[in-house]
C-alpha cells in the first residue's frame, strides 16, 4: 500500500467539536472527503444538521449532529456515549470549539474572563479526556486541539488577554495529556491557526476592520484559508502519524516568526 492509500481514512469514525460551521467544518470535510464517519458536534444543533447533511450528499459517509456544551461535563460524556454507541468506536476526535472576546485587560469582567477559559481550555479539557477515556479501553485513538499562534505571540492591536492564555493552556495540557497516554496507544497534538478566513472572521463587525493591518503585518500579505488546516488533521488522524504525539503545529504563514 502505498502512503496516499495509507493517508486515507476509511471506516474512521470521528467526532469534531464547533464543527458546524468554520475550521471545524471545513475539517470534518476533510475527514469525510478522506473516507471517515462523522459527529459533527456544536451547540447550534440546526447548523449542526445542515453541515452534517452536506457532508453525507457529498461523500456518501454516516454523519450525525450532536448538541453539546463542551463546558458542561454531562453533556460531553453523553456526546461520547452516543458516538460511541453509533458507530461502535473512536478513533480521532478534533477538540475545536472555541470563542475569542477582544476586550481591554482593564475592562474585562470576570464572566467574560471565565466564559472564554471555560470553552477555550475546559472545554478542549473535557473533550479530550472523554475522548482518552474511550480510546484508552480500546487501546488506540488520536486528539487533535485546537490551539492557536495566539498561545505563542500577543495579537496587536486587538486586546484578547483571555483567549491568549486559553490557548497558551490548550498546548501546555495537550503535550500533558500526550506524555500521559504515550504508552497506552493514544496520540494527542494540536494544531495553532494563525489568522483565518473564516466566515465569521470576514464578516465580523469588530474583526472586519482589522484584517488589513493583519494582512500589512504577515509576511505572505495575506490570512490563511480554513482548507489550509486540512491535510494536517487528515495526517494526526490517520495511521501515517503514530510516531507524532505531544506536537504543536503551527500553520500562519509564518505570522509568528518575527
Amino acid at each position: 500500500m502505498g502512503i496516499i492509500e495509507k493517508m486515507r481514512l476509511d471506516g474512521k469514525k470521528i467526532f469534531v467539536t464547533g464543527g458546524a460551521r468554520g475550521i471545524g467544518k471545513s475539517v470534518a470535510a476533510a475527514f469525510a472527503e478522506a473516507g471517515a464517519d462523522i459527529a459533527i458536534v456544536d451547540v447550534d444543533i440546526a447548523e449542526a444538521k445542515k453541515t452534517a447533511d452536506e457532508l453525507a450528499d457529498a461523500y456518501g459517509n454516516r454523519m450525525l449532529a450532536i448538541k453539546a456544551d463542551v463546558t458542561i461535563p454531562e453533556e460531553v460524556h453523553s456526546m461520547t456515549e452516543q458516538v460511541v454507541g453509533t458507530f461502535g468506536r473512536l478513533d480521532a476526535a478534533f477538540c475545536n470549539a472555541g470563542i475569542c472576546m477582544n476586550i481591554p485587560a482593564e475592562e474585562m469582567t470576570f464572566e467574560q474572563w471565565k466564559k472564554v477559559i471555560d470553552i477555550n481550555l475546559t472545554g478542549v479539557f473535557l473533550t479530550a479526556q472523554a475522548a482518552g477515556r474511550v480510546m484508552l479501553r480500546q487501546g488506540f485513538g488520536s486528539i487533535i486541539n485546537t490551539a492557536s499562534m495566539s498561545a505563542h505571540i500577543v495579537n496587536v492591536p486587538q486586546p484578547q488577554c483571555a483567549y491568549n492564555a486559553s490557548k497558551a493552556g490548550v498546548i501546555q495540557l495537550t503535550k500533558s495529556l500526550a506524555v500521559e497516554w504515550a504508552k497506552r496507544g493514544v496520540r494527542v497534538n494540536s494544531i495553532s491557526p494563525g489568522y483565518i478566513g473564516t466566515e465569521l472572521t470576514l464578516n465580523s463587525p469588530s474583526l472586519k476592520p482589522l484584517i488589513e493591518q493583519w494582512n500589512d503585518m504577515a509576511p505572505m500579505g495575506r490570512m490563511g484559508r480554513p482548507e489550509e488546516l486540512q491535510s494536517i488533521c487528515v495526517y494526526l488522524a490517520g495511521d501515517t502519524s503514530t510516531f507524532t504525539t505531544g506536537s504543536d503545529f503551527v500553520i500562519d504563514g509564518a505570522f509568528t516568526c518575527f
